[in-house]
Order: structure tokens, then sequence, then C-alpha cells
């Protein structure tokens, strides 16, 4: 770099991990240039969009770190400094206001995530980030230099540092494809396996079952496994069982069928009711009624919730119509269905997996690689639904940006991240 000349900064990743640390790099006084390997930036960023953007949480902090698990410590210091307040004032500073909704989750007020990404480019657009889309990134070559396969072909750049944030593995078209797991590992950096995060998972459904009620949501349920429950609902695929509810518990799901080859759920559908209460409805019932039709009057059942208990009931030593009374509220209140495996990668919300923390220092530089940084979904934690990994995706780009400067010598603290 020559005397009196702006450090080059390339970021590898155009997600919402990437663009925060070409932001806090810009502010900081680099040259920073994006690469990336769809045509344009933030594709993942705008599907999460349409479900409304949930962008970070608005719990306590104590509690919110630990959503992180095993990743809580190595994640706090980013979090700290990126704060879930610091991420809505920065949202505000581009003229998205943010609300706090029933659940505690944080939205812009227009629902939407591509008001906000066309605020940030042109942002970035002013401060002359240069945004190379179409830019796929192969590893390093023998020399240490970054090799991209782009438009006009293969081309190498030696920069003064690096920002890697690739993401994960989910929804592969989108851009988060794994693929940058090989050239990691072959210059001998650790990396944990990808996996399915935040993901649905499979029933051996009956063919009448998933015929006619696969798209069916289960509203207002219950689950519970391995000594946590979860209220809200979700939604019967072709294939299994996914929606939100399903998603908070898919970590310890995960891993049981990881390990076992199966893992058991209970659903309740009257969540609101009592056992014992349950149990005297349903003793109470005139016998002239059908046994679906008092499940779908008098209990409030819907008519796939219906044949939910129908598909237990067969996976079972018993038929429902013969169950007793007691027995029958046992099942409304915890309808057994056995997962028999994980939904593909490419149909979860988020991966689970990837650089070890132990490669990186604490301001995410790779031990093994001097100068060049890692940030967002390509690093090993996996997040809840509920805005945690918007929230650690922009905090920890937020926190290499900041690790990229301090190791150029430039003044982190005058760069940041929001305005």
């Amino acid at each position: 770099m020559a005397i009196g000349a702006r450090p080059h900064i390339a970021v590898i990743g155009a997600g919402p991990a990437g663009l925060m640390a070409a932001e806090v790099l810009a502010q900081g006084g680099a040259a920073v240039s994006v690469y990336d390997r769809m045509p344009a930036p933030g594709r993942k960023f705008l599907l999460a969009g349409r479900g409304g953007l949930n962008l970070t949480h608005s719990e306590d902090f104590d509690a919110l770190i630990l959503r992180y698990g095993a990743a809580a410590p190595r994640l706090r210091r980013a979090i700290e400094a990126f704060s879930p307040n610091a991420l809505r004032a920065w949202c505000e500073g581009l003229g998205q206001t943010t609300f706090v909704g029933t659940s505690g989750r944080v939205f812009p007020h227009c629902f939407k995530a591509s008001p906000l990404l066309r605020a940030w480019l042109n942002r970035l657009g002013s401060m002359d980030v240069a945004l190379h889309p179409r830019h796929h990134w192969s590893g390093w070559d023998d020399n240490g230099s970054l090799v991209f396969i782009g438009p006009e072909g293969r081309i190498r750049l030696t920069p003064d540092a690096v920002v890697l944030a690739l993401g994960g593995a989910s929804w592969p078209r989108l851009g988060s494809d794994g693929g940058w797991t090989g050239p990691v590992a072959k210059v001998g950096i650790a990396v944990a396996p990808l996996r399915p995060g935040n993901c649905g998972f499979i029933v051996g459904w009956s063919e009448f079952f998933k015929s006619r009620f696969e798209g069916q949501p289960l509203k207002g349920i219950e689950l519970s496994f391995g000594g946590q429950t979860v209220r809200g609902d979700a939604i019967i695929t072709r294939t299994g069982i996914e929606g939100g509810a399903v998603y908070a518990l898919s970590a310890p799901l995960r891993e049981v069928i990881e390990a076992d080859g199966e893992a058991r759920l209970h659903i309740a559908l009257r969540p609101d009711l009592s056992e014992s209460d349950l149990a005297r409805r349903i003793e109470a019932r005139d016998r002239k009624q059908s046994l679906s039709t008092f499940l779908r009057k008098a209990m409030k059942l819907a008519p796939a919730a219906i044949a939910l208990l129908q598909e237990a009931a067969h996976a079972s030593p018993e038929l429902l119509s013969s169950m007793t009374s007691a027995r029958l509220a046992q099942f409304i209140k915890a309808a057994p269905i056995r997962l028999v495996g994980v939904a593909p990668i490419e149909r979860a919300i988020s991966t689970a997996g990837g650089i070890h923390f132990d490669e990186l220092d604490a301001n995410f530089m790779l031990a093994r690689r001097p100068g060049v940084f890692a940030a967002g979904e390509m690093l090993d934690f996996d997040a809840p639904t509920g805005g945690y990994l918007l929230q650690a995706s922009f905090a920890t780009g937020a926190a290499a940006g900041r690790g990229a400067l301090e190791w150029l010598g430039l003044r982190a603290e005058d760069a940041p991240p929001a305005r």
C-alpha cells in the first residue's frame, strides 16, 4: 500500500453481514469492494422481508444472548457493541422506523426489506463502496491472492484485508450455497458441518392425510419436546411438518434425530384446556353424534387437527374411536407425532455449523489467515427464529469491519455502525 493511500478491503458476500462490514470499513476510511456471486445484493435478505422482516428482538439483553446457546460467550461482545437498540437506530437513520410487535419481535413499519435495502445501497454508494456482482469466490491461490470467477473470467486480487461473509447453505438459489466450506477447509480452517437450522421435519404421513391436508395450518397449538414447550402455529407439508412453533424446537429435535434416527414430538391441539376439562367434555358428549362431528363442533378442532389425531392413533395400538374419554383427552393434549428425518437444508430458514470460533480471535480474524475476517451465518452458531439470526449477522459484520480497521491501524472508533 502506497504511503497516504487508502487501504483496499475486499468484502466477499453482499448479505447483511457483508454490507454492514462494508459500511463500517468505508466510514473508517478504507476503500471497499464488495463481491457477490449473485446478480444483485441482498437476495436472501429480501426473502426474509416477505414474512415482515423480523430484524431483532426487544427482550432483555441477558435473555437475548442466551438464545445463541454455546456460541453466546463468543457473540456477546459483538452484540453488545451493536445491540438491538443500535440496530433500530441504524434502521431509522436510513428512514425506516421500527416497532415492537406483541411477541417482542422488532419490525420496520413498512414490513418489507426492499425499502431498507435500497436506502442502504444508496448510502454505501455515497461512500464509494464498489459492488461487484456475479463474482464467484473460489478460494486462495498458492500466493495467497483471492481468486474469483467473474463475467470476464478468472481474476486474482491481493487486497490489504478481507472480510468473508458468504452466509450458510439454506436457500442456495438466493446465493448462500455453502460452497465456501471447501476453500476454507483446504487451508486448514476447521469448519463444523453445515446443517439445517430453523427447519421442518419428515413424518411418514398416510397417503390420504398428505394429499388431503398438505399446506393446511395447525393454529394455536403447543408443541412439547425434551422438557421444552412452545405455543404457536405449524403447517402440514406433504413430507412432514414445519412452521414457527416447529422451528423453535428444531435444534434439539435435529440433535436427537441425528443420534437416534427419530424423535417423538407431542402436539397439544387445545392447549387452553386442561386434560381433566377435556375428559369431562368428552364424557358428556351425545353418543349419537359421530366422534369427528363432536371434535369439530364441541371441541373446536379444525379438520386438519382431527385428521392429525387419526394419524397419531393409527401409529399406536389403539383406534381413536375406541379410546376412553381420559385417553382421548390425553391424545388431544399431547398427540404423539413420530419425526423420522430432518427436512433438506435447502428448505431451512437458516444454517447451523460453520467456522469454529476457536479459529477466530476476539476481532473475528482468522488466526491461520492474518488480515482475513469472518462474519455472519458462516460462523458456527445456531440462532432461533425471532430476529436473532439477523441481529447476529449485523453485529458480527460490524465487529469484523472494526477488527479489520484496527488491524490496518485505522481508528475503528471513528466508524460507528449507526448514524
